[in-house]
């Protein structure tokens, strides 16, 4: 049986990465660092690029964790901490309409506490745009940087093959290590 005890989920916006990683923590009494909440200051305001990578920095030292995340600019930083990646790497279909559905029933929400303080969902046509356009612009990229990953890596193409990682995790004990 592999350790799981740190573990990052990437992949496009939109993918389900929040979902997963509570569905995860569920099963593995992990905590969940939603890098987004640490990310986005009040009004939507991006931190300085510095502080970024000392924040995910100290919350990758942490012992045990599930951090889900875009913010490519860190994936390496993640990844040299974990010992698992879920990548999911869906359609532009999916993340799109997963985007377009979250927007438009969550507008005004604070997303389940996944977003900073004073950020609200909202519509975003940059960010749609980015979500489109991911696979074709940011995807290689990102496959690049995965691809020195030492540990476990699920490299998940369609919600019906995570769904079925979520249930043979299921199946399996996993020791809670004490605190």
């Amino acid at each position: 049986m592999n350790l799981m005890e740190r573990v990052v989920i990437a992949g496009c916006p939109g993918a389900g990465k929040s979902t997963a990683a509570r569905r995860l923590a569920e099963i593995t009494g992990l905590p969940v660092v939603h890098l987004d909440r640490h990310y986005w200051q009040p009004g939507w305001t991006r931190p300085d690029p510095e502080d970024w990578q000392e924040t995910v920095s100290e919350l990758a030292a942490r012992p045990r964790w599930i951090m889900d995340g875009n913010y490519g600019s860190t994936l390496n930083l993640r990844l040299a901490a974990a010992d698992t990646l879920i990548h999911l790497d869906f359609s532009t279909f999916v993340c799109a309409s997963r985007v377009l559905r979250r927007t438009l029933t969550g507008l005004g929400g604070q997303r389940g506490g996944e977003l900073g303080d004073g950020c609200q969902e909202r519509l975003d046509w940059p960010f749609f745009q980015f979500v489109l356009n991911y696979r074709r612009t940011r995807r290689d990229r990102d496959l690049e940087v995965m691809s020195g990953f030492g540990g476990t890596v699920y490299r998940m193409e369609s919600p019906r093959q995570l769904e079925s990682l979520f249930r043979l995790f299921a199946k399996r004990p996993f020791a809670v290590a004490e605190i």
